[in-house]
């Protein structure tokens, strides 16, 4: 049976618009070949000669001869954006966060995805277990890349214990048949305490060197741990003398890469080096932030673009009436608060106050900003004095919406604290932006 692919948005300007598709459209083929899902359609419509059949809201057929760059995009959203069923997580991970997670919230959440073709698009990590045959041959002749691959450790008896899944260990085959085809990759441990760590993340981080370059890279995180794990296998914190081990074993290996292959290849989250109480490696050790959505190099970077922004700022400005605050988890708030000692130096007479919020939703373990709720934030803020402004990151709220994790909407946020709410995006610049907003 044929899949149907509803058109849910024609991009303004493109060539769909064009062409006079419109929403709630389906596409039928591509240059005669039906599709099967995103895959399909991301590898067929690269040709710069297509034809492509739709099938209109009427029912007529249109045939469509289309010329165009090649890798220029149709700008046609569709209603599913893997133009599939998802494919959900077949493991019971010893570390799962998803499994950590308190009753009640929106079913959503609860949703684990083991898609490989959600590593394509979106930069999902997936362990390789859900990877059929079929699965594997098209990311190979498509050349989809890069994959990013939950690795965790190259020892398959461990593997299928972390993972709960008597096929784990053997599904690190497809590590070399990805390499060997040319497929960049890019890799993550999250590492647990007497499990993965010490002589097993040695192996490990050896074992991936042998992919390089095809493995760009290797993220070792450390596991977090919610209040939430009630009859869960009996995971332990790391402490400073732990985190100081797992950072010698990665500096070692960053300097045998470094010397070897001229990548430092293997990286630590940035929570390492809070836990180690040791300071943050300097930009050239990120080999271009390979990992910065996996919470590798987020604080360096930030530093680094606040303190450029600074720098370029005129001194003769005045910023002197600036009286805002900014609330941010415990991973951060030091390092914001360094920051904007910078800025209150330069420009004598502002204000900013940094303000740490606990997670007690989650538990105090949790230390990054984006797993905040509202209600912690509200819980701790109200009635303090906040200022102007309150400054809030932007990994607070659910993509393309003003909504956090708890389903607290960003107006109630600001009706409960009673003070103007400005969300800060993500870099360096932006923060320095909103701080200066108005002003």
């Amino acid at each position: 049976m044929k899949k149907e692919h509803i058109v849910y948005k024609v991009e303004d300007g493109s060539i769909a618009m064009e062409m006079g598709v419109e929403s709630g459209d389906k596409l039928i083929s591509v240059n005669g070949t039906d599709i099967e899902d995103v895959l399909d359609y991301h590898y067929l419509i690269n040709d710069d000669n297509l034809l492509v059949v739709i099938e209109k809201k009427d029912g007529e057929i249109w045939e469509l001869e289309i010329e165009k760059d090649y890798d220029e995009d149709l700008g046609i959203e569709f209603e599913n954006g893997l133009m599939d069923e998802y494919k959900s997580c077949q493991n019971k991970c010893v570390f799962c966060f998803i499994d950590q997670m308190p009753p009640g919230m929106r079913e959503t959440l609860y949703f684990k995805d083991d898609d490989s073709r959600l590593s394509f698009l979106q930069g999902n990590y997936v362990t390789l277990t859900n990877m059929k045959e079929k699965d594997l041959n098209r990311i190979i002749t498509y050349k989809m890349a890069p994959i990013n691959v939950s690795v965790h450790t190259t020892n398959p008896k461990l593997r299928d214990k972390m993972l709960h899944n008597r096929f784990a260990g053997e599904s690190l085959s497809k590590l070399k048949r990805l390499s060997d085809a040319g497929i960049e990759m890019n890799g993550q441990v999250v590492c647990c305490k007497g499990l993965n760590d010490g002589k097993e993340l040695e192996k490990t981080i050896s074992d991936l060197t042998e992919f390089i370059p095809q493995m760009q890279s290797l993220s070792i995180v450390p596991v977090g741990l919610t209040k939430y794990r009630e009859n869960l296998y009996p995971l332990e914190t790391f402490q400073k003398e732990d985190a100081k081990e797992v950072l010698n074993i990665i500096h070692k290996w960053q300097k045998i890469c470094f010397e070897k292959y001229q990548t430092h290849f293997v990286h630590a989250g940035d929570e390492w080096y809070l836990l180690a109480e040791e300071e943050l490696p300097e930009e050239d050790n990120y080999d271009g932030y390979i990992q910065l959505e996996n919470g590798v190099g987020m604080l360096r970077l930030l530093i680094n673009e606040f303190t450029e922004a600074l720098e370029a700022k005129s001194k003769k400005k005045d910023y002197s009436k600036i009286n805002i605050s900014i609330a941010t988890g415990k991973l951060a708030a030091p390092f914001l608060e360094q920051l904007t000692q910078m800025f209150c130096k330069k420009y004598k007479g502002s204000k900013i106050h940094v303000l740490e919020i606990k997670n007690n939703f989650f538990g105090e373990k949790i230390t990054v900003s984006g797993l905040l709720t509202g209600q912690d934030i509200v819980a701790q803020l109200k009635g303090k004095e906040l200022g102007d402004r309150l400054l809030l990151p932007g990994n607070l709220l659910r993509s393309g919406e003003e909504v956090l994790l708890d389903d607290m909407s960003l107006a109630d946020l600001k009706n409960a604290l009673q003070v103007p709410i400005d969300i800060v995006k993500s870099s360096g610049w932006d923060l320095l932006e909103c701080i200066t907003l108005d002003s």
